[in-house]
């Protein structure tokens, strides 16, 4: 596989990336400073993540128990139009499965005819 890496890519940062960023962190705040550094990183990481829990805990209870299932990707308006144009192209499939008889022209009748189609 090319470009496979054994680590999981975060933010479309790759392992070359992450080696460069550990280089450039030594060098900047030297090895006895990184790992307290890396602990304050991590529990900002812990915090933001309690804060975006509690938020979305707080949303649900806001908006009741019909958005009970409610998750904060879904507010992500590429979500929003995914979902509105996967349920549109869904509605269009079951009314071409309702009108599944053929037009038949009576007799006499003439079929329609585009002058811009040919």
């Amino acid at each position: 596989m090319p470009g496979w890496s054994p680590v999981p890519m975060i933010l479309d940062i790759g392992l070359p990336e992450m080696a460069v960023i550990a280089v450039v962190a030594i060098l900047v705040f030297g090895p006895d400073k990184l790992p307290e550094l890396a602990r304050q990183a991590a529990q900002w990481v812990k915090i933001a993540r309690r804060f975006a829990n509690q938020a979305r805990d707080e949303l649900r209870d806001e908006l009741g128990p019909e958005y009970a299932d409610l998750e904060l990707k879904d507010l992500d308006p590429r979500q929003i139009v995914r979902k509105h144009i996967l349920e549109a192209l869904e509605d269009d499939d079951e009314d071409e499965d309702e009108d599944d008889e053929p037009d038949v022209l009576e007799d006499g009748e003439v079929p329609p005819f585009d002058d811009e189609a040919t």
